[in-house]
């Protein structure tokens, strides 16, 4: 690594102020704070110290992503397996040529799954990376501005909220969006109120409903004139026929939702990876586990309210707690998009109140709202804009008191 640093040397002059390349500087501070911690540091006693910067923040994040990514890729595999040995072809694209061409059976081998699956994974990653990291580096030589780490993790959570078969062009355009609209015009990392990734899934639903919703986008297998093959997602099964059409909780099929291996968007699948993330988030004390309680008690609220409701005409209604947790993106974005430390409430009174509002909305856009059976996304999206509005009030008080203790003592 001496070499690397001999080389980055050299070519600072060149980037610095006053520099031919002055302009691109960011870009070479990006390239070498990449491998190396800055040069320079803080230094007399104004300045606050803590061992969690933004970088190790980020790559705990990551860390606890990382089991989620590799049973997106292995369930990818998996549900297109199931679907060929149901009689399905496999869609003539180059990720089965290549497939084939290496050598591999369409078996449920967990080896061959987690190759099939990784060439639709790992594209939609790359795409959407370096389309997010090209976007942030630009703004930043045009504001003047060092690179931050404030992609890094968007561009794990975007791929992972998509399902398996959307085009690339559109994850290009989904992840321009999310970062032009969704941070970069308010500022950039740190001035986002809106969560990025979800506000590039939301643009690509809303623009591009086909590749993104009903029941083939979900599975990388043609299902074309074969009978019993279904790309559904157990959520839009379960939302539009109820429980009895999945079973009880603690079946198999209920066991088979809570480790993922279901259909469903390439990352969202796995409640089990998703509690494995939470305990790793909060023992770092990057997530908060206020939120994540919040959404728990306001989606069980919610749920309990709504079963002692009932409907004679939406089996929605039905839907007891133990399945909401374990469909739909319902563990994905409670863990690693509720939490979101930019876009969420940041008093702790206020993260109850944001969390509770994540898990009685989006309940309510599951059941009450046929068309749209998974709730999480819009409802993340709104308590966003209500973060800010929740926290003001909390430090408000705050203050208050303290000018009140303040007054007496004085």
């Amino acid at each position: 690594m001496r070499f690397l640093r001999t080389f980055l040397d050299k070519l600072e002059p060149h980037f610095d102020r006053g520099g031919k390349l002055e302009f691109f500087y960011p870009l070479y501070e990006s390239v070498d704070t990449l491998f190396y911690t800055p040069g320079e540091v803080n230094r007399g006693t104004v300045h606050v110290r803590d061992g969690l910067n933004l970088k190790r923040m980020m790559i705990w994040v990551v860390i606890a992503l990382m089991p989620i990514v590799f049973m997106a890729m292995y369930n990818t595999g998996l549900q297109a397996a199931r679907a060929i040995a149901a009689g399905a072809t496999p869609m003539d694209n180059w990720q089965s040529r290549l497939f084939q061409a290496m050598g591999f059976d369409f078996t449920t081998d967990l080896v061959a799954c987690f190759v099939y699956g990784s060439l639709y994974f790992i594209p939609v990653f790359v795409v959407g990376f370096a389309v997010g990291i090209g976007i942030e580096v630009l703004f930043c030589m045009i504001r003047g501005h060092e690179v931050n780490e404030g992609f890094f993790v968007t561009g794990f959570l975007l791929p992972l909220t998509l399902p398996p078969t959307i085009p690339l062009w559109q994850v290009a355009t989904g992840v321009a969006f999310g970062v032009i609209i969704g941070k970069e015009v308010f500022g950039g990392t740190g001035m986002n109120f809106l969560n990025p990734a979800l506000t590039a899934r939301a643009f690509l639903f809303f623009a591009y409903p086909a590749e993104i919703s009903g029941d083939e986008p979900w599975i990388a297998a043609d299902f074309v004139g074969v009978d019993g093959v279904s790309g559904a997602t157990w959520l839009a099964t379960a939302m539009g026929e109820g429980p009895k059409a999945l079973g009880a909780i603690g079946s198999e099929a209920w066991w088979q939702a809570f480790i993922g291996l279901m259909p469903g968007s390439m990352g969202e699948t796995s409640a089990l990876l998703c509690l494995v993330g939470a305990f790793i988030l909060i023992a770092t004390g990057i997530g908060s586990w206020r939120t994540m309680a919040g959404v728990t008690v306001g989606t069980a609220a919610m749920v309990v309210l709504l079963n002692a409701v009932g409907s004679s005409t939406n089996p929605a209604f039905g839907v007891p707690f133990g399945w909401h947790v374990v469909l739909g993106g319902w563990a994905f974005g409670t863990v690693f998009m509720a939490t979101d430390p930019v876009s969420s409430a940041f008093t702790d009174k206020g993260r109850w109140i944001y969390g509770v509002g994540i898990g009685i909305m989006a309940v309510l856009v599951r059941v009450v709202n046929p068309a749209y059976p998974e709730g999480m996304m819009l409802a993340i999206l709104f308590m966003n804009m209500f973060a800010p509005f929740i926290d003001h009030f909390f430090v408000q008080a705050n203050i208050k008191r303290r000018l009140a203790r303040n007054a007496a003592a004085q």
